[in-house]
C-alpha cells in the first residue's frame, strides 16, 4: 500500500459545485481515496479523472435523503460537506440543504463513528440575519455541532477562480448592458478568497483531523463592491457605467431575478434574500483562526483574475496584441 493511501478514504458531498473540484483534486493529490457525492454522477465523470486510476469513487446521494446519506459514509475514515445553494429553487431549499442536509451528514458521520467532519458555512452566517441564507448556513452549523462536537466549521468570504460566481457572472453581465448595479451603493465590503486556497485549507484541516474549530477565511485584501466591479472592467478593458441602486430597488431588481428563476435551466442572476445578505460586509473578524494559522499565504485577485476572465475581452486572450 501506497503512503497516500494509508491516509483512507474520505467522502465528499457537494463534490461536483465550483469548491468541489478543487477539493477533490487536492485530496487525490494528497493521497486520500475520496468518495465523490453527487446527485447526479451521470454528469460528474470528469471527477473521476481527477486522481489515480480507482482513487475515485462517484456516488450517488442527496444530503436530505437520510438513508442516502448513512449509505454514502458507510465505511469511510473522514467526511467533509461541501453542499450549499445560493439560491432556492424547487426542493433545493435552504433549509433542505443547509439545515436538513447538514443534520443528516453530521447524524450519519456520528452513526458510523466517524470524528474527523469538515464542514462548510459561510462568513456572516447568523441566527439572527434577515437572509435566509445566512440564517440557515448558522442554523446548520448549530445541527453539525450538536451531532458531532469534533467538527470543523469553515466560514469562506466569497470566492474567486475560473467559473466562479460572483467576478465571472458580473464580466458576463459588463458584455451584455451598459452599466453594471452598485447594489446599495456598492458601499458593503470584501474579502475575496482564492478557490484553490479555500480548497487547500479545508484538504490540511480534513489531513490533520478536526478538533471542533471555527475557522474565518478570507484573501489578501478588502475591497468594497463598487471597487470590485471597477477591477472587472478593467480586467476585461470595457467602460461600462456604474449606477447606484438603493436597497429597496436593489430588491426589486431581485424579485425580478426570483420570477427568472421558475424558467427551466435559468439560475437566478439576484434574488431578494441575496440582496439581505449583501448588505452585510462580508470580511473576516479576525477572532477566530484562518489561513496564517494553516501555514497558507492567500492568492491576490491580481494573479487570478485577469487570466481567468480573458474570454470575455473583446479579442479573448489576444486582445492586448490586437488591441495593442
Amino acid at each position: 500500500m501506497s503512503k497516500g493511501l494509508a491516509k483512507g478514504l474520505v467522502c465528499v458531498f457537494g463534490a461536483n459545485g465550483f469548491l468541489g473540484h478543487y477539493v477533490i483534486r487536492r485530496l487525490a493529490k494528497d493521497g486520500w481515496r475520496v468518495r465523490a457525492c453527487v446527485r447526479r454522477p451521470h454528469i460528474a465523470g470528469e471527477l473521476k479523472v481527477m486522481g489515480a486510476v480507482g482513487q475515485i469513487q462517484l456516488m450517488q446521494a442527496n444530503v436530505r435523503y437520510k438513508k442516502s446519506v448513512e449509505r454514502a459514509v458507510s465505511g469511510c475514515d473522514a467526511v467533509i460537506n461541501l453542499a450549499g445553494i445560493l439560491a432556492q429553487q424547487g426542493r433545493q431549499s435552504f433549509n433542505a440543504v443547509h439545515v436538513l442536509g447538514a443534520k443528516n451528514i453530521a447524524e450519519a458521520t456520528k452513526t458510523a463513528g466517524i470524528k474527523n467532519l469538515v464542514h462548510l458555512s459561510a462568513l456572516g452566517a447568523n441566527t439572527n440575519s434577515s437572509s435566509l441564507y445566512a440564517s440557515s448556513k448558522a442554523e446548520g452549523e448549530r445541527a453539525v455541532l450538536a451531532a458531532v462536537p469534533s467538527a470543523d466549521i469553515v466560514r469562506p468570504s466569497i470566492l474567486f477562480g475560473e467559473g466562479d460566481g460572483f467576478f465571472t457572472r458580473f464580466a458576463g453581465l459588463a458584455n451584455l448592458t451598459f452599466a453594471l448595479p452598485l447594489l446599495g451603493g456598492g458601499t458593503t465590503k470584501f474579502q475575496p478568497l482564492y478557490v484553490d486556497d479555500l480548497a487547500n485549507a479545508i484538504c490540511k484541516i480534513n489531513t490533520q483531523g478536526s478538533t471542533g474549530k471555527t475557522w474565518e477565511f478570507g484573501g489578501a485584501q478588502t475591497f468594497t463592491f463598487k471597487q470590485l466591479l471597477q477591477f472587472i472592467l478593467e480586467a476585461i478593458d470595457k467602460k461600462r457605467l456604474l449606477l447606484p441602486v438603493p436597497w429597496a430597488l436593489s430588491n426589486l431588481m431581485g424579485m425580478v431575478g426570483e420570477i427568472s428563476g421558475y424558467i427551466p435551466l435559468v439560475t437566478p442572476f439576484l434574488t431578494r434574500d441575496q440582496v439581505k445578505f449583501l448588505r452585510i460586509d462580508n470580511v473576516v473578524s479576525g477572532e477566530l483562526p484562518g489561513l496564517t494559522d494553516l501555514g497558507i499565504e492567500a492568492e491576490t485577485i491580481d494573479a487570478v483574475i485577469p487570466a481567468s476572465l480573458a474570454h470575455f475581452r473583446k479579442y479573448g486572450q489576444f486582445h492586448q496584441a490586437i488591441a495593442g
